[in-house]
């Protein structure tokens, strides 16, 4: 049997012990069913224990232990997205500090500040690890004016929100994703027992003019205004099209004036 880059995302996330109980079983059942899986397990541990063995243990410096000190620490004068932002950064470079090499060498490096066209691999790993948790969603709610206010105070800007009931695609709530260490917006769509997910990245990320599906899911991509779209699906690529289509032409949720 062969591995996809799901698989490999997947099993990262197993040997850091990242996955809940009841997904790890269900991982495990997939490792004992698949030798290149459970060779590929073998060559990771094997690495870490070498470098683990071989390499010094670097410690942060004082300088950095105070940076992400500040970085943690509670702004008590910061309100609206500024303070939300802060935190949110802090996070991430918690995160960041403590990931293993093995996860950064097996899903490669994600776009950066200066990056125009982000890692399609990336937007489908996110996806495939929100169907993997408890809930795909950290505000769950059908109604856009509870969820589209949510993203407000977390960060410095929130996506289009569109009722897309009557075309068939119901809106399950949002969440924040991190692609390439940068926290962005995430909708989440329904149709049938299909899961869509719709993040938002800055426009300047834009994508290519055709994106192939990736082990099995398809991706839409399109910019609207501040920012560029991208829609990711198991569902067939003409519905995922049609949800596409839909939401461009979509009425989002009034602004206030």
């Amino acid at each position: 049997m062969t591995m996809t880059d799901n698989d490999r995302l997947l099993l990262n996330a197993y040997i850091d012990g990242e996955l809940d109980p009841a997904h790890a079983l269900e991982f495990e059942r997939r490792l004992a069913d698949n030798p290149a899986l459970t060779d590929e397990r073998r060559g990771i541990e094997a690495l870490r224990g070498a470098m683990r063995e071989r390499l010094p243990r670097e410690t942060a410096s004082p300088a950095l232990r105070r940076r992400v000190a500040a970085l943690a620490r509670p702004q008590p004068f910061a309100t609206g997205w500024r303070a939300g932002w802060a935190s949110m950064a802090a996070s991430v470079t918690v995160a960041f500090a403590a990931g293993s090499i093995a996860t950064l060498v097996a899903i490669g490096p994600g776009p950066g500040p200066g990056s125009r066209e982000p890692s399609p691999e990336l937007l489908v790993g996110s996806h495939v690890r929100s169907l993997m948790a408890s809930q795909t969603v950290d505000v769950a709610s059908s109604d856009r004016h509870t969820v589209k206010p949510w993203f407000n105070g977390k960060l410095p800007q929130s996506p289009r929100v569109v009722d897309l009931t009557a075309q068939g695609f119901t809106l399950v709530g949002g969440r924040i994703d991190v692609i390439g260490l940068r926290p962005v917006p995430t909708l989440v769509y329904r149709i049938r027992e299909h899961v869509i997910s719709l993040t938002a990245l800055p426009a300047s990320l834009r994508g290519s003019a055709t994106i192939p599906a990736i082990d099995g899911y398809n991706i839409v991509e399109w910019t609207d205004g501040p920012f560029t779209y991208w829609a990711v699906s198991d569902v067939a690529a003409s519905d995922l099209e049609k949800f596409a289509k839909a939401f461009r032409a979509g009425e989002a949720e009034p602004q206030p004036g």
